[in-house]
C-alpha cells in the first residue's frame, strides 16, 4: 500500500471525528436582526432543492405566464379597432386572431426544437452563446430580461383589472371609485411577490401549478355554457354604447368599411395581440427543471401548453365576435368578465361562476407575474456568471434566492407601474418587442445550428425555424413601428444601449482580470529595504488610538504620526490633547494645508518621501463607524477615497483601520448603568 495513502487515513478519520466548534456568540446587527424577522432564519446552502416536475406540474408552473396572455390578447387588438371601425371590429378580430395562431404554430414548431437540443435553463439566450458566441447573446439577454421586468407589471396590471371587473359586474356603477385602487393594489401585489421570493418560495409544486389548471376550468366551463346557449339561440350581446366603453369608428355600410381599414391598422392591431403569445419561452428557460428525459418532456408540454393557448385566444376572440364585448375607456370590466357576465347570467348559480372565472383569472395572472421573479434572477445570473452584469447577481441571499436580481426587478416593474398608472394599454406597448426579439435569437441560433450539422430532418428544422425568426423579427419591425409613439419608443432606444452597456461591463471585468493576473517577476522576497507607518489623525480618540497600537504590532523601522491643518485653532487644541494622551513617544507632525485639499497635500507628502523606492510606506486611516442610515447622514466618509487615491501610487498600501462607535456607545451605556466609571481621552 503506498504510505501517503496509509497517512493519510488516520487524518481523515482524525477530521471526521474531530468534534463541531461551539458557535460564538457575537451580536447581530440591527439591519440583519430586521432581515431575520421580515424574510426568517437563514437558509445554508444544503438546504437549495432542485425538484424535478412532472409534465402536468410543469405545465402549471411554468405556463402560468403564457396562457393567462389569453386573458388579454383578444381585447388588446379590439381596443385598436374598435375606435376606428367600430362594430366591423368584431369581424375583423377572427381573421386577426388567426394570423396570431398561425405565428404561434412556427414558434412552437422551432421551441420544441429548442428544448430538445438545449436542455440547460437559459432558453434563446443560450441558443444565441452557442452559436453565436456571448457578445451576440447579449441581444437575447436583454431581450429576455425587458421581457420579464413588463411581465411583472403587466400581468399584475391585468390581475388587477380582472379583480375590478368583478367588483364592476356585480356591484354596478356605483362602485365606480374602485378605479382608482389599480395602481395601489398592483404595486402591493408585486411587493408581496417580492417579500415571498425574498423568503425563497419555489416555484415549483403542485400548489403553484393549480391556479393555471383552475383557469382552464373556468374557461372550459366558460366555453362549455356559451356553446349551449349559442346551440338553443340564447347567447346575449353586450351594448356596445354602454356608457364608459370605448367609442365606436365610423358608422356606416360593414362591407366598405371592412374593405377599408387600412395594412397599417391591421398590422397595429396584429402587433397588440402578439402579446397574446408572451410567456412561450417559459419552458424552454426551465427544461432543467423537468424530470428525465428532460427533452422529450418539456417538448410534450410545451406542445400541450400551445395548444392550450391556442384555444382560449381562439375562445375568448369568438365570444367577443359572437357577442360583442366591448373594452372600456378605464380598462375595467374588461372584455373576458363581461363574456363571462353575458354566458353565465345574472341567477345567483351564473354569479357564482363569474366568481370563479375572474378569481381564477387574477389567480393565474399575478402568478404569471411570479414566474418573473424566478426567471429575471436566473437569468440575470447567468449574464453575470459570463460577466456582462454585474457579479452580485451570482450571490444567493439570506434565504438562497437571488436577492440582488429581485430586488432590481421589483424596483424597476414598480417605476413602470407607476410611470405607466398600471394602465394596461400603455404597458403593451412595452411588450412584444423584447419577447419577440428572444423568439428570433431562438430561431436564427437555431438555423446556425443545424447548418453546421448534418442530421435527419435537418431541411425541415432549416426551413421551420428561419420561418419561425422571419416572423419573429417582422413583428418586432411591426411593433416598433406602429407602437412607436405608445411607448414602443422606450424599447427601441432603451434596447441597443442594454446591449452596448452588457457588453462594455464584460469589457471592463476582462481588463481588469487581465490586469489582475500580470503579477511581478517575483513576489516571494521583498524588495524594499524599510518598512515605514504613517497615521492619518484629525482627532484624538479610541480610534486613533486603536490605530497607533495597530502601527506598533507591525514593527516597522518608522512610525509618524500626521495631521493635516485647515484650522490652526483647531490644530492647537489637537496639539494640547495629543500631548496629554497616552500615545508614548511618538509625536504629532502638523503638516499645513493651506488650499484644504487634503488628499492632494498627502499624495504630494507620500511621493517625496517615497521618491528613494526603497521604502514600503504603510498608510492606516482610523475610520470611525456610525450607524449605517443616520451616521451616513451627520459624517463624511473620506476614509476610502482616501485609500482608492493612495492605492495608486507604487510602493505603498492603505490600510482602514475600523472602529465601531455604536458598540462602543452601548459599551458605555452598560458600564455607566452597571455604576462603573471610565476614563475619558481629556481627564
Amino acid at each position: 500500500m503506498d504510505s501517503r495513502t496509509s497517512d493519510s487515513q488516520p487524518a481523515a478519520a482524525d477530521a471526521a471525528a474531530a468534534p463541531a466548534q461551539a458557535p460564538v456568540d457575537l451580536p447581530e446587527s440591527f439591519g440583519y436582526r430586521v432581515k431575520k424577522r421580515l424574510l426568517g432564519a437563514p437558509l445554508v446552502t444544503e438546504q437549495l432543492g432542485h425538484e424535478k416536475l412532472s409534465n402536468p406540474v410543469a405545465l402549471g408552473v411554468l405556463a402560468s405566464d403564457c396562457i393567462s396572455s389569453s386573458a388579454y390578447g383578444s381585447e388588446a387588438m379590439l381596443t385598436i379597432l374598435i375606435p376606428t371601425i367600430g362594430v366591423v371590429a368584431f369581424t375583423l378580430l377572427m381573421p386577426v386572431t388567426l394570423a396570431i395562431l398561425c405565428v404561434l404554430t412556427l414558434l412552437t414548431l422551432s421551441y420544441r426544437d429548442v428544448v430538445m437540443a438545449y436542455t440547460r435553463a437559459g432558453g434563446s439566450y443560450v441558443v444565441a452563446r452557442e452559436n453565436f458566441g456571448p457578445n451576440v447573446a447579449q441581444i437575447a439577454a436583454v431581450a429576455l430580461l425587458i421581457d420579464y421586468i413588463v411581465t411583472v407589471a403587466v400581468q399584475t396590471a391585468a390581475g388587477t383589472t380582472a379583480l375590478l371587473s368583478l367588483v364592476h359586474l356585480l356591484g354596478g356603477d356605483r362602485y365606480n371609485w374602485v378605479d382608482s385602487y389599480q395602481l395601489p393594489i398592483s404595486v402591493f401585489v408585486v411587493l408581496l411577490l417580492c417579500w415571498g421570493n425574498l423568503r425563497g418560495i419555489r416555484e415549483a409544486g403542485k400548489a403553484f401549478a393549480a391556479p393555471a389548471y383552475l383557469f382552464m376550468a373556468g374557461m372550459g366551463l366558460l366555453f362549455v355554457v356559451a356553446g349551449i346557449r349559442l346551440i338553443f339561440g340564447d347567447l346575449p350581446k353586450a351594448d356596445v354604447h354602454a356608457s364608459g366603453a370605448l367609442t365606436l369608428g365610423g358608422e356606416g355600410n360593414h362591407t366598405s368599411l371592412l374593405m377599408g381599414a387600412s395594412v397599417f391598422l391591421v398590422l397595429k392591431a396584429f402587433a397588440n395581440g402578439g402579446t397574446s403569445l408572451t410567456g412561450l419561452e417559459a419552458i424552454s428557460n426551465g427544461v432543467s427543471a423537468f424530470r428525465s428525459p428532460q427533452g422529450p418532456n418539456a417538448r410534450k408540454t410545451l406542445v400541450t401548453m400551445s395548444l392550450t393557448l391556442g384555444t382560449l385566444v381562439l375562445g375568448v376572440s369568438g365570444l367577443a365576435y359572437l357577442t360583442h364585448a366591448i373594452p372600456f375607456d378605464v380598462g375595467n370590466p374588461s372584455v373576458l368578465s363581461q363574456e363571462g357576465s353575458l354566458v353565465f347570467g345574472s341567477s345567483w348559480i351564473g354569479q357564482a361562476a363569474l366568481v370563479f372565472l375572474q378569481l381564477a383569472t387574477a389567480l393565474i395572472l399575478y402568478t404569471g407575474a411570479n414566474t418573473s421573479f424566478n426567471g429575471f434572477p436566473f437569468l440575470a445570473s447567468f449574464v453575470a456568471e459570463d460577466s456582462f452584469l454585474p457579479r452580485q447577481l451570482t450571490r444567493r441571499g439570506h434565504r438562497l434566492a437571488f436577492s440582488s436580481g429581485i430586488l432590481t426587478l421589483t424596483g424597476v416593474s414598480l417605476a413602470l407601474l407607476i410611470g405607466t398608472d398600471a394602465k394596461l394599454d400603455h404597458l403593451l406597448g412595452l411588450y412584444a418587442i423584447g419577447v419577440f426579439t428572444g423568439f428570433f435569437m431562438a430561431g436564427i441560433g437555431l438555423v446556425k445550428h443545424h447548418w453546421t450539422r448534418r442530421e435527419r430532418g435537418r431541411t425541415a428544422k432549416l426551413i421551420i425555424n428561419a420561418l419561425a425568426a422571419a416572423a419573429s423579427i417582422s413583428i418586432v419591425a411591426i411593433f416598433a413601428v406602429t407602437k412607436f409613439t405608445e411607448g414602443a419608443w422606450m424599447v427601441v432606444v432603451l434596447f441597443p444601449i442594454g446591449v452596448f452597456s452588457l457588453i462594455r461591463v464584460n469589457r471592463r471585468y476582462r481588463e481588469e482580470a487581465e490586469a489582475l493576473a500580470t503579477a511581478p517577476a517575483d513576489t516571494t522576497n521583498p524588495t524594499y529595504r524599510r518598512q515605514v507607518v504613517y497615521i492619518l489623525v484629525d482627532r484624538v480618540d479610541l480610534a486613533a488610538l486603536k490605530a497607533i497600537r495597530y502601527a506598533r504590532s507591525l514593527r516597522p523601522a518608522e512610525v509618524r504620526a500626521i495631521h493635516f491643518m485647515i484650522d490652526s485653532n483647531e490644530a492647537e487644541k489637537l496639539a494640547a490633547q495629543w500631548s496629554n494622551a497616552e500615545v508614548g513617544d511618538l509625536p504629532l507632525e502638523i503638516v499645513q494645508c493651506p488650499d484644504r485639499r487634503i488628499t492632494r497635500a498627502l499624495l504630494e507628502l507620500i511621493t517625496r518621501n517615497t521618491a528613494d523606492k526603497k521604502s514600503q510606506l504603510t498608510l492606516l486611516i482610523p475610520e470611525r463607524n456610525y450607524s449605517p442610515i443616520l451616521g451616513r447622514l451627520l459624517h463624511r466618509r473620506t476614509a476610502d477615497h482616501i485609500a482608492r487615491a493612495v492605492g495608486k501610487l507604487p510602493n505603498v498600501v492603505a490600510t482602514i483601520v475600523p472602529f465601531d462607535v455604536v458598540e462602543a456607545h452601548e459599551d458605555l451605556t452598560e458600564a455607566e448603568a452597571a455604576g462603573i466609571k471610565l476614563k475619558k481621552l481629556d481627564d
